[in-house]
């Protein structure tokens, strides 16, 4: 059975920024009473890609709005947090959150942004495995101690202990199959945005890791991203999410054309998207079909869509969500 969850940018759309979080938390309580499994923010710095640059803030908030989903970014940027000082949000949070928290990881996407903490880009990868061992190993402990390169702590009393043992879920970005088997053998959940062929390779390559790893237990979770936009006919879906896909594609692009270098990753409009598979945009039934579809030919067992994007009024975002909800979810296979 397929479950269902959001990833957001939250990326700027132009809107007062008090608004968009308003809306936001809106939404957010929308896909908790549908039963969505997850919400997942993204942590950007210094651009309109990410408004919600500390994400435990924001996350805090939707918490105390919401019952049943589970919260958590995806990702922390390791390198720009001390690692003492993020393991004390984590546990907090997963308290306040009554063991719903759960988090993702990683070094950061962009040169640039970690740049702006004083964080050397080529160290970033270094930095990000050695705060991941301190978080996992101070979650787990009474009392840490650390020696490494970039980090140390001396007999540091742990007093907050997360709600879940021995620590919240983790999730991790898996963009190749070469970097697939580590967190399979690890047990983290992966989310993907590579085309549902392609990601059908890197759950080939993460499963051989689980399966050499654990003799019993299921598997965690594969998710699949995707800008979502339902409408009642594939002509209306496009036209109305046009538009807003091209300004999350300029926010997406924003800081590194600052600097005179590009990111490939995304389309510059929505056509190319649905083209290389990307977004899916359509009517329900042409959105319940690829999605299907997406989900099998992938071996994923987590539909992720970006649901709210570029300058989508909220108006537009809820009714999309809405037909979605009502029209798409109940013929997920």
């Amino acid at each position: 059975m397929i479950s269902v969850g959001v990833f957001d940018h939250m990326d700027g759309g132009n809107f007062p920024t008090h608004e968009l979080y308003d809306n936001r938390l809106k939404l957010i309580e929308a896909y908790d009473q549908a039963g969505f499994y997850g919400y997942h923010v993204a942590e950007h710095h210094q651009t309109t890609l990410g408004m919600a640059p500390s994400p435990g803030i924001f996350l805090s908030s939707a918490i105390q709005r919401t019952t049943q989903i589970k919260l958590g970014p995806l990702v922390y940027i390791l390198p720009t947090y001390p690692p003492l000082r993020l393991i004390e949000e984590i546990c907090m949070l997963d308290h306040l959150s009554h063991g719903r928290y759960q988090f993702g990881i990683g070094q950061g996407v962009s040169a640039f942004e970690v740049a702006f903490h004083g964080v050397p880009f080529l160290e970033a990868q270094d930095m990000y495995r050695e705060a991941l061992e301190v978080i996992l190993k101070g979650m787990e402990s009474d009392v840490l101690n650390h020696k490494g390169e970039y980090y140390r702590y001396v007999n540091t009393p742990m007093i907050l202990k997360p709600f879940q043992t021995p620590h919240p879920p983790i999730w991790y970005g898996a963009a190749h199959p070469a970097g697939a088997r580590w967190p399979g053998e690890s047990g983290i959940n992966i989310v993907m945005n590579a085309p549902r062929k392609f990601a059908g390779d890197i759950v080939s390559e993460y499963m051989d890791g689980w399966s050499s790893a654990h003799s019993e237990g299921e598997a965690p979770m594969r998710g699949l991203v995707r800008h979502i936009f339902v409408g009642d006919t594939d002509e209306e879906a496009m036209r109305l999410a046009e538009g807003p896909y091209r300004t999350w594609k300029l926010s997406h692009v924003e800081l590194w054309r600052k600097f005179h270098a590009e990111n490939i990753l995304w389309p510059e409009y929505l056509a190319g998207a649905v083209e290389m598979d990307g977004a899916i945009i359509g009517s329900p039934e042409t959105v319940r079909q690829s999605i299907n579809d997406a989900m099998a030919v992938s071996g994923c067992n987590y539909l992720v869509g970006r649901f709210a994007f570029g300058d989508m009024s909220y108006d537009v975002t809820k009714r999309s969500v809405d037909l979605f909800i009502g029209e798409v979810m109940p013929g997920l296979d």
